[in-house]
C-alpha cells in the first residue's frame, strides 16, 4: 500500500488547516466563486459550496495545455450542473483537413448531502466527465466548513480528480474490482461509464479560500489530488509543486478575474461572468405607459352605455390586452383578450382593473379577464372590485387582497349578454434579431450567425392564421464551416451546413395553422406549410389540459418533406412521417416539470425523450433533456445520445419595454441525425400556458396599482 502523502505534502497541507482557523473573526464570504474546471471550487479542485439556486456562471481558463470553457447552472440549492468544452491546444482534432486543436466536450453532476452547521461542514459527492468521452471523468466526496473569512476544504478524490493515486480505495477491501479502474471507454463519447466510477487508487486534496480585508480581493490555495502523470491522450505534464495558488478580483458583482500558479510552474489566466438569473427583477421600463390613475372629472358609465370601442384601446396600449369580446352577467363583467405585450399575467390584470375601475359605474361587482390564444379561451381572472377599490387606496394589504382573486378555467357561459364585439386584428408584424451558433466543431471554437428576421402574422379569423418569417444574414463566419461530420442514418439534422451557408436571404417559416377549443379541457391544431428551416409538411395536434391538475397530456402526427438547402420554396427528396405522444407532469418537487415523450423522430428511429426543468418565479426556465431511441450508439455516431440542456429567459428581464417574448439558450454537444424531432413553430401547450396560474401567483405583487 502506497503511504498516504509524502512528508512534505502533508506538512503543507496540515499548516494550511492551521494557518485557516487562526484569527477567525464573523464570516465575510457571502458567496462562491468557480474553479478552473467549472462550477464553485478551489482552482483544480471541487469544494462542497453551491452557488445561489438559480445561478448560471460562464468562464473561460487558460492553464497550459488546456483552454476550459465552462457554463454552470444552479438550478436547485442542492445541485450543481456544469457544461465543458475543454480546447488541448497540443492535440490536432483529428479530422483531415482542418488546423483545429483536439476539442473534449463533457459534463458534471455535484449534489450536496449536507448543509453547514455550526459543528458539522458542508459535504458533497460529484461526477466529472459523467456524460461525455471520459478523458477528464472523475469522482469525489468533499467537505467545507467556514471559520471566519476562511473556508476550509478536504475531500478524497478518484480518477482525474485523484490521479495522484497515493490511497488505496477503502472499497477494494470489500470487492477487489475497486483496486482498478478500467480506462476510459472513449468510443464515440456520450455514455455514462458508470462500471468506472469510484474505482481505482484515490488522492486527498484539500485547500483554503480566503476573503482578504479588501472585499474584491480573494486567495485560494490548495493541494492538488492529480499530479498530470497520467493525463488523456498520451499528454503527461510535469508538475514541480502539487500546492497552486490563487487570486480571484472581483471588479463588480458579475465579474471575477483569476490570476495563479499551478504545477510550480504554470500560469493560470481566467474570467468568470456570473449572475442569478432565477432572482432577477424585470429592468425599469420607461418605454411602457405608465398605468392609469384615478380620473378626476370623469364620470363612469353604465355597461350598456360605455364606449367600448375607446375602452378596448385603453386595454391594449395601457394592459396589452387585444380585446375580442366584451360581455356582462349580471353585476360580472367579462373580458375576453388575447395578451400581446406584458409577461407578468399579473401586471396586465392589474392595469386592466385599473381601466375598468376609472370607465365604469357602481353596476359591476366583479371583473372577469378571459385569457384567449389564437381563439381558444384558456383561462379566467376575476377580481372584487370593492376590494381592489381598497387596495387602491391603501386601505387592504396586498396579501390580503390575493384572496378575492379567483382563478379558473374558461367556459362559456349563455347567459352573459355581450356588449360588445371587436373587430378583427388582422395583421400584426415586427422586426428582430436572432443569432445561430455552433461550438467547438473542427472548422472553429465558435461559428456564429446574426440575421435581420421579419415575422409577420395574417388572421383570417380569431382560429385561422398564416405565419411568415424571412430573415437575412447580416454578419457570420460560417465562410470557415466546411465540415460535414460522417452519418450512418438519414442525414435529418447532419447537413445543417449547408443549410446555414446557402444563401443569405431565407424564410424559415410559411404556414397556415388553425387552432380551437374542442371541449371545457380539449384543444386541437391542425397546420401546413413550411414548418421549420429543414422541413415542409402538414400535421395536427391535440391536447388535454384538465383544469387544477398537475398533468397534461397531449399528441402530434406529422408528414414532412426535406426542404432545399436554400430554405426557399424548393424541395429534396427525402420523406418522413413523425410524431410523438407527450405527458406533462408537474411533479409538485421544487417547481420541476417533467416532459416524456414517445413516438417516432425524423429519421425514423423509435425511441422516447425526458425533459426535467424548473421555472423560477420570474419565468427563467432551466432544463436538461436526453432522448434513447433503437438506434445503436455506434449508428448514431460521436456523442452516443441526443441530450443538452437550456435556459429560457424573459426578454422583459433585460429590456426597457415589456414584451411576451423569450430568448431560448441552448446547448446542444453535437447534432446528430438520431431522436431528431421536428422544430414545430406552435405547440397547444405553450399556446394555452394561461391555464397555468403559477406565473401569476409566483408574481402577484404586481397586480397593485
Amino acid at each position: 500500500m502506497k503511504p498516504v502523502l509524502r512528508p512534505h505534502q502533508l506538512l503543507a497541507l496540515l499548516g494550511l488547516l492551521v494557518v485557516g482557523t487562526l484569527g477567525a473573526q464573523e464570516a465575510t464570504i457571502t458567496s462562491w466563486t468557480q474553479s478552473d474546471m467549472g462550477g464553485v471550487g478551489l482552482l483544480q479542485m471541487p469544494s462542497a459550496r453551491m452557488a445561489d439556486s438559480g445561478e448560471f456562471s460562464f468562464s473561460v481558463n487558460r492553464a497550459s495545455p488546456y483552454t476550459r470553457y465552462n457554463i454552470s447552472v444552479q438550478p436547485f440549492s442542492w445541485l450543481e450542473g456544469t457544461y465543458r468544452y475543454t480546447n488541448i491546444t497540443n492535440r490536432a482534432y483529428g479530422v483531415s483537413g482542418t488546423d483545429q486543436h483536439r476539442k473534449d466536450k463533457s459534463a458534471d453532476i455535484k449534489l450536496r448531502l449536507k448543509q453547514e452547521s455550526h459543528w458539522w461542514p458542508a459535504i458533497a459527492v460529484g461526477l466529472r466527465d459523467v456524460g461525455g468521452t471520459g478523458l477528464f471523468s472523475g469522482e469525489y466526496v468533499v467537505a467545507s466548513k467556514r471559520f471566519g473569512n476562511f473556508d476550509l476544504t478536504m475531500g478524497l478524490g478518484w480518477g482525474y480528480v485523484g490521479a495522484r493515486g497515493n490511497i488505496r480505495n477503502p472499497l477494494g477491501m470489500v470487492y477487489n474490482r475497486f483496486d482498478t479502474r478500467p480506462p476510459p471507454d472513449v468510443g464515440e463519447g456520450g455514455k455514462f461509464n458508470g462500471k468506472s466510477w469510484f474505482r481505482g487508487p484515490m488522492s486527498v486534496f484539500g485547500g483554503i479560500e480566503y476573503q482578504t480585508p479588501w472585499q474584491p480581493l480573494r486567495l485560494k490555495i490548495e493541494y492538488d489530488g492529480n499530479n498530470y502523470q497520467h493525463e488523456p491522450l498520451h499528454n503527461d505534464q510535469r508538475q514541480k509543486s502539487p500546492i497552486n495558488l490563487g487570486l480571484v478580483y472581483r471588479p463588480s458583482k458579475n465579474i471575477d478575474l483569476v490570476l495563479g500558479w499551478e504545477r510550480g510552474d504554470t500560469a493560470l489566466f481566467g474570467l468568470t461572468l456570473h449572475g442569478n438569473l432565477g432572482q432577477a427583477e424585470p429592468t425599469p421600463k420607461p418605454l411602457d405607459p405608465p398605468p392609469e390613475t384615478k380620473p378626476e372629472q370623469v364620470t363612469p358609465a353604465a355597461p350598456a352605455n360605455a364606449d367600448w370601442a375607446a375602452i378596448s384601446q385603453r386595454l391594449q396600449e395601457n394592459a396589452g390586452y387585444e380585446v375580442h369580446e366584451v360581455s356582462q352577467n349580471e353585476r360580472e363583467l367579462f373580458v375576453t383578450a388575447e395578451q400581446r405585450r406584458y409577461f407578468y399575467p399579473s401586471e396586465a390584470f392589474g392595469r386592466a382593473s385599473l381601466i375598468l375601475d376609472n370607465a365604469l359605474g357602481p353596476d359591476i361587482d366583479w371583473f372577469t379577464i378571459v385569457d384567449s390564444s389564437k381563439g381558444m379561451k384558456t383561462q379566467a381572472t376575476s377580481i372584487d372590485r370593492q376590494r381592489f377599490q381598497k387596495l387602491r387606496t391603501h386601505d387592504l394589504p396586498l396579501p390580503a387582497m390575493r384572496r378575492s382573486v379567483v382563478h379558473g378555467p374558461a367556459h362559456e357561459n349563455n347567459r352573459r349578454k355581450v356588449l360588445y364585439d371587436a373587430p378583427l386584428q388582422r395583421y400584426h408584424g415586427g422586426f428582430g434579431l436572432n443569432v445561430t451558433e455552433n461550438i467547438g466543431g473542427p472548422d472553429a471554437f465558435v461559428l456564429y450567425r446574426i440575421n435581420a428576421a421579419y415575422d409577420a402574422e395574417f388572421r383570417f379569423n380569431e382560429n385561422l392564421w398564416l405565419s411568415a418569417t424571412a430573415q437575412y444574414n447580416l454578419f457570420d463566419n460560417y465562410d470557415k464551416f466546411t465540415y460535414d461530420a460522417s452519418s450512418r442514418l438519414p442525414r435529418v439534422r447532419t447537413n445543417i451546413r449547408q443549410y446555414l451557408t446557402h444563401s443569405r436571404l431565407n424564410m424559415p417559416n410559411l404556414q397556415l395553422s388553425y387552432a380551437k377549443q374542442l371541449a371545457p379541457n380539449w384543444y386541437g391544431m391542425a397546420y401546413g406549410g413550411y414548418l421549420e428551416s429543414m422541413y415542409a409538411g402538414a400535421g395536427g395536434e391535440i391536447l388535454y389540459r384538465p383544469a387544477n391538475e398537475a398533468w397534461t397530456l397531449g399528441a402530434n402526427i406529422n408528414r414532412v418533406r426535406k426542404r432545399a438547402f436554400s430554405q426557399h420554396f424548393g424541395f429534396r427528396d427525402y420523406r418522413e412521417t413523425t410524431g410523438h405522444v407527450t405527458a406533462y407532469v408537474k411533479t409538485g418537487i421544487q417547481d420541476i416539470l417533467a416532459k416524456v415523450s414517445a413516438g417516432r423522430y425524423l429519421a425514423g428511429d423509435w425511441g422516447g425523450t425526458l425533459d426535467l426543468s424548473r421555472q423560477f418565479d420570474n419565468g427563467v426556465r432551466m432544463g436538461v433533456w436526453a432522448t434513447l431511441t433503437n438506434v445503436s450508439s455506434e449508428d448514431f455516431g460521436e456523442g452516443s445520445f441526443d441530450k443538452g440542456f437550456y435556459i429560457s429567459i424573459p426578454f422583459d428581464l433585460m429590456l426597457p419595454r415589456s414584451t411576451t417574448s423569450r430568448a431560448n439558450l441552448v446547448w446542444q454537444p453535437l447534432i446528430r441525425d438520431g431522436g431528431a424531432m421536428l422544430n414545430r413553430r406552435y405547440d397547444l401547450y405553450g399556446l394555452t400556458s394561461a391555464r397555468d396560474p403559477d406565473l401569476f401567483n409566483n408574481n402577484f405583487n404586481m397586480i397593485k396599482p
